[in-house]
């Protein structure tokens, strides 16, 4: 299962599986562009990046930035399909 985890202003959407069984979360990330969407995945904690289509390197960094600094509290909502965001 996927879940939202955050959206940001150019409604960039990311959201996050369930841990999976090897220990790994793919995170997913969209946003909105006149044809479509950019779109890409990455599996964490790896931080590898797959199926980018639209974001360019600079983005990546940023968006990898963004992931590390968000990884103890994704990991914890990954690991806990049920609570979430129930604390906010």
């Amino acid at each position: 299962m996927v879940r939202s985890y955050a959206q940001f202003p150019d409604e960039t959407v990311i959201a996050y599986s369930d841990i999976r069984d090897d220990r790994t979360v793919e995170i997913l990330i969209e946003r909105p562009r006149d044809w479509g969407f950019d779109s890409a995945r990455c599996l964490m904690p790896a931080y590898r990046w797959l199926d980018v289509d639209g974001f360019s390197e600079s983005d990546l960094d940023n968006l990898e930035s963004f992931l590390r600094d968000n990884a103890p509290l994704i990991f914890e909502f990954a690991s806990d399909p049920e609570g979430g965001w129930r604390a906010a």
